[in-house]
């Protein structure tokens, strides 16, 4: 592990530019590499992008070019000896004389991990292992899930009051209406304030797809766009679970899709020999909505596990949901979420307001490695229900 001021510096540099690829280099982990010379200058840096194929510190070697030889690559994950869409980056960082790779974590693939460091090694060059390993393991923790369980990280995403509310029951809106005026839960208002919603769009643009219910869809009739401003190599996909086809063809989701013909909506839906549902499935597709059936899981719903394994065989890495308390109730109990973040707003609803779970029993769940986050009036609790470095 590195103790150099420089070594941290350039290694931070290095996770900097790996996170310049979140959204561009999925189904892929992010990568970014910096070539320092040998008087510990900086030479060349890379960021790995999907479209972009080349590797970070294959980049990096480009861009410092001789200065490369005697010099030290610093990279966030381990380079890889094998052959995939490039050759093996091990072969051109030997052949380019570097003397010394600094990096912060080996592959989390068993079948590669620790390859790499092994070949350099056999040259001669100098490793280091471990610096700022947890910032390198939290920023491919989706990879990491994928690649070793075949299945996509899951992210279960609530905004919530402090009383564990996600939306006020109709009579309270009515008599918020009739007292004040205002409504604290009409359709496209919000319980938490613009920090925690900018938040919000961040933590989607991280993630390959949006999930949540029908229930959810014909309540607040959303776009689930990633309003992030930032750039992606393929659309947010919009994943809808309804078993009956009771998506409104009329609706923001299939209106959006139907005009940007995108292949970014997905619905899934149960078998079915019912004429009408032909038909509106029918209807769907024809507006360029994706739709899929799966089997039912023992609680009468649709299977989530049958839903994750169908999103995996098309690349999709990491999925937040965004439902309503049936998918929260659902998600929690077939134990399918790797990660929870809640935002908070000082709010108290009270009695009937919705809770942020109801459906679906499940045992008691004690979160690990939780942080807050601080968002103005706001708070966020980002927590982990498993390890994605463990299969």
């Amino acid at each position: 592990m590195p103790t150099d001021s420089r070594d941290e510096r350039l290694l931070r540099r290095a996770l900097e530019l790996a996170r310049a690829g979140i959204g561009l280099a999925s189904p892929n982990p992010y990568v970014g590499g910096v070539i320092a010379d040998a008087h510990g200058n900086v030479a060349g840096e890379g960021t790995y992008t999907y479209a972009g194929v080349k590797h970070a510190e294959i980049l990096a070697l480009e861009a410092a070019g001789e200065r490369a030889r005697g010099g030290t690559l610093y990279i966030n994950l381990e380079p890889h000896a094998h052959q995939g869409r490039t050759p093996p980056c091990t072969d051109a960082l030997i052949a380019a004389g570097v003397r010394r790779v600094v990096a912060s974590m080996a592959d989390p693939n068993p079948k590669v991990s620790g390859r790499g460091f092994e070949q350099l090694r056999a040259a001669g060059v100098q490793v280091e292992v471990g610096g700022l390993e947890d910032e390198a393991k939290k920023l491919n923790e989706a990879f990491a899930r994928y690649i070793r369980s075949g299945m996509p990280f899951v992210t279960l995403k609530s905004a919530m009051t402090l009383d564990g509310k996600i939306a006020p029951s109709a009579n309270q809106k009515l008599q918020a209406r009739l007292n004040t005026g205002t409504d604290p839960g009409f359709r496209g208002a919000w319980i938490t304030g613009e920090s925690a919603r900018a938040r919000v769009h961040q933590l989607r643009h991280q993630h390959d797809a949006i999930l949540l219910g029908i229930g959810t869809v014909l309540a607040d009739d959303p776009w689930l766009t990633d309003r992030s401003g930032k750039p992606r190599r393929r659309p947010l996909l919009r994943v809808i679970l309804d078993s009956h086809l009771r998506l409104p063809l009329e609706s923001r989701l299939v209106q959006s899709a139907a005009q940007a013909r995108s292949n970014d909506l997905l619905a899934f839906c149960a078998s079915s020999d019912n004429a009408l549902c032909h038909e509106k499935r029918a209807r769907l597709e024809e507006a360029g909505v994706r739709v899929e059936t799966v089997s039912l899981g023992p609680d009468g719903r649709l299977d989530l596990h049958a839903i994750l394994r169908s999103l995996a065989r098309i690349e999709i890495l990491s999925v937040i949901i965004e439902g309503g308390s049936t998918m929260n109730g659902a998600a929690l109990g077939a134990g399918i979420v790797d990660k929870v973040f809640f935002y908070y707003a000082p709010k108290i609803f009270g009695e009937p307001a919705i809770p942020f779970s109801r459906g679906t029993e499940f045992s008691p769940i004690s979160l690990r490695n939780v942080r807050l986050h601080p968002l103005d009036e706001d708070f966020a609790v980002e927590g982990y229900l498993r390890d994605p470095y463990r299969e």
